[in-house]
């Protein structure tokens, strides 16, 4: 795939951001990658250009039919001043399990990983030093086509953004708050709620911000079902440590299968710690509260990649975990991931890739 490359010029480059206060998503680089395809060329035209608006049609698909996907990972520059990447192509190929399900063209993940490489290399002095900084990478896809009918687009356009990133909770690496809903669902299996549709996020919303106002950092999903079983926070996977074991909810086809979430398996599992997939109810959870068995709660995800869990609020009865501080299989892990994605430490498994 050959790619042209259009550069900013001097005069168009942005003044680069305090990396002491940088936030999330609200500061973009110089450039960003876009490919268009149809039916007829399939993707073609890929283009490294300025960050710059898109003109769309104002009966374009995406925007009325919500065929939209999209993606989250980081590079991290590290160990050598080198920067990398934390298991690039595991979220392109989730990213083709979305496009599947929401009935998109699909991408080539090898071919996209080099256009990938291409901009963050060519975007590279954004990528921040500061400790704990990142540039976040957001590949997206949305139905182009011109047309009111509710069935696959023809037209699709994919690009990539990039984005320096702080701290994706105020509270940093601290534990955060979670309000668990039984009001709201995310999610049921034969859905959407295993794959990262925009739809999936606008639907969460509302939730989130009744739990904001009740000052809670997230909401915890519980089964669309029987309102139960806990499923997973709006922006990471969830996991428990009682009475000595790993807690998480099995993947189902309502839960979206996180490539930290499975990072966080296979660790603690070479660990030798007893680790268990299996359904879990939020009473199970408030009991094991109750017999002083929870000793930790934490998210995991990229934009957080570990989050510890100080307090959970469930009908009317707010629970303080660990004392609300981080535990200590919470902080092990975190350690372990950034010494890894930092290159201050081997990379057992292969996870990360060089520019």
């Amino acid at each position: 795939m050959e790619i042209i490359v259009q550069k900013a010029e001097d005069s168009e480059l942005k003044a680069k951001p305090d990396e002491s206060a940088l936030g999330f998503g609200n500061i973009f680089t110089d450039h960003m990658f876009v490919m268009p395809y149809n039916t007829d060329k399939g993707w073609h035209d890929p283009i490294i250009k300025k960050y710059q608006n898109f003109s769309l049609d104002p009966s374009a698909m995406a925007l009325h039919y919500g065929q939209a996907i999209f993606e989250g990972l980081k590079a991290y520059r590290g160990k050598g001043n080198k920067i990398r990447l934390f298991r690039p192509m595991a979220n392109l190929t989730r990213m083709n399990v979305s496009a599947a399900r929401m009935c998109m063209a699909q991408i080539e993940p090898k071919q996209v990983l080099s256009a990938l490489k291409k901009l963050v290399s060519i975007d590279q002095d954004w990528v921040p030093s500061a400790k704990g900084s990142t540039l976040y990478i957001r590949p997206t896809m949305i139905a182009s086509e011109a047309g009111l009918g509710v069935r696959p687009a023809q037209e699709y356009l994919f690009f990539i953004i990039l984005s320096p990133v702080g701290a994706y909770y105020a509270e940093g690496f601290n534990p955060v708050k979670i309000y668990v809903t039984d009001k709201y669902v995310r999610a049921v299996r034969g859905g959407v709620g295993h794959v990262k549709t925009a739809g999936n996020y606008a639907a969460s919303i509302m939730a989130a911000m009744e739990a904001k106002e009740k000052g809670y950092t997230q909401v915890l999903w519980l089964d669309a079902v029987e309102r139960r079983y806990v499923e997973e926070v709006g922006t990471m996977n969830i996991f428990f440590k009682i009475n000595g074991k790993i807690i998480t909810p099995p993947l189902g086809g309502s839960i979206l299968p996180g490539v930290t979430r499975d990072s966080v398996l296979r660790i603690t599992k070479d660990w030798g710690m007893d680790v268990q997939e299996r359904p879990i109810t939020i009473d199970e959870v408030m009991e094991a509260n109750t017999r002083g068995e929870l000793e930790e709660s934490f998210g995991t995800g990229t934009a957080a990649v570990i989050s510890p869990v100080g307090e959970l609020y469930y009908k009317g009865e707010a629970v303080t975990i660990n004392g609300g501080k981080t535990g200590e299989v919470a902080q092990r892990l975190y350690d372990e991931l950034e010494a890894i994605q930092y290159g201050h430490k081997p990379d057992p498994y292969g996870w990360m890739e060089s520019l």
